[in-house]
Order: C-alpha cells, then sequence, then structure tokens
C-alpha cells in the first residue's frame, strides 16, 4: 500500500477501527491527532486539504484522501483475511457495517460522547429531547447483536471478520454513554473473544 496517515482524534471508536483494523493486518499507519473539541477539524486548512465535511478519521492514502471510518477500514481489509471470499458472507458482512452506522453508531456512540465530552449537566434542550429515543435505539441494537452472538461466535460465517471489528468499537465502551453491558451476556463474551485476538490493540483514551 502507499504510505498511509490516519488524521483523527484517538478517543474516538470511529478512528479506532481503523487502527484496529490496521494493527489486525500488520499496516503501519502514520497518525495526525486533531483536538475536535477545539475545533480543529474545522478549521480553513482541514477544510481545505483534507475533508471538506470537517469529520475525522480521514484516511489518506497518498494524495489521497478517504473519509468515512467503515470505508477506511475497508479499503485496509480487501483482499485479506477479514473478508470472507464467499460472495454471501461478504455481503453479510458489509450489512453489519452498514447497519452499524446506521443502528448502532449514531446511538450508542452519540450517547457516550454526549455524557463523556460535552457533560449531562450541559446538554441542549434538543439533546435532551433526543436521549429517551437514542437510549432506547442503543438498546435494541445491543439486544439484537445479543441475539446474534447467541447463536454463533461472530457476527459473520463462524469467524473472526472486519465487521466485529467495526463493531467492537463503539460496543465495548458502550457503558460509556450509559448502557448495560451486563443485560447482554452473549456480546460481553464475544467483545472477550474479539480482545483475544492477536494483534488486537486497546483504544486509546
Amino acid at each position: 500500500m502507499s504510505d498511509l496517515i490516519l488524521h483523527e482524534y484517538a478517543a474516538s471508536g470511529n478512528c479506532y477501527k481503523i487502527r484496529l483494523t490496521a494493527a489486525h493486518l500488520g499496516i503501519p499507519l502514520e497518525r495526525r491527532e486533531y483536538d475536535i473539541m477545539a475545533g480543529e477539524t474545522r478549521s480553513t486548512h482541514f477544510l481545505d486539504t483534507v475533508n471538506a465535511n470537517g469529520r475525522i478519521p480521514v484516511l489518506q492514502v497518498g494524495d489521497d484522501f478517504l473519509p468515512e471510518s467503515n470505508a477506511a477500514a475497508f479499503y485496509l481489509a480487501d483482499g485479506s483475511h477479514l473478508v470472507p471470499h464467499d460472495r454471501f458472507d461478504r455481503a453479510d458482512m458489509l450489512r453489519w457495517m452498514f447497519w452499524e452506522q446506521y443502528n448502532h453508531e449514531p446511538n450508542v456512540a452519540t450517547l457516550r460522547f454526549w455524557y463523556g465530552w460535552i457533560g449531562a449537566d450541559h446538554l441542549s434542550d434538543l439533546q435532551r429531547a433526543l436521549l429517551p429515543g437514542k437510549q432506547a435505539a442503543g438498546e435494541a441494537a445491543l439486544a439484537l447483536m445479543d441475539e446474534r452472538l447467541g447463536q454463533t461466535d461472530w457476527l459473520v460465517g463462524g469467524r473472526f471478520t472486519l465487521a466485529d471489528i467495526i463493531l467492537y468499537a463503539y460496543t465495548h465502551v458502550a457503558e460509556g454513554g450509559g448502557f448495560t453491558l451486563s443485560r447482554y451476556p452473549a456480546v460481553r463474551a464475544w467483545l472477550a473473544r474479539v480482545a483475544a485476538q492477536s494483534g488486537h490493540i486497546p483504544l486509546d483514551l
């Protein structure tokens, strides 16, 4: 691969997905840190040269920039043992990755950010109004995972894949968003299996 630079905020689960994928594959990444709380991803330089959407992570591949965490992780993993060769399993892996961004991350990750970075006492009226819905949707996502993982050790094809890495990132810190993982024993057992995989690295906090 070309020289790879990860533009990131280290405590972000979305950034962690890319670092964890690279670690499992032995791919070196240069890391460039941005303080999202200080607005560094909204600077003119960042918007003009890294990501016009003003968000991290962004994986820089040579002179090209690839935003969106799951797309960047897939770029690293494509052609590796983390992506199934079977056509259905590969599509099923992508299904879980799309589901993570639509059902899991907007609820589990958002509440982690609100409580951990903004603080419960500093939420806006709109954020407070959204809390019950996001809590319920996050619980539903974790329950769906628990049902799936009560039937199989891994999300796709009976083996560890990129889908497990993607969903591990925010699930293992879900309690920071007010979720109680002890309610989901199959998820907790799966988290332990993921963390026991060779090449695993922890989230930077």
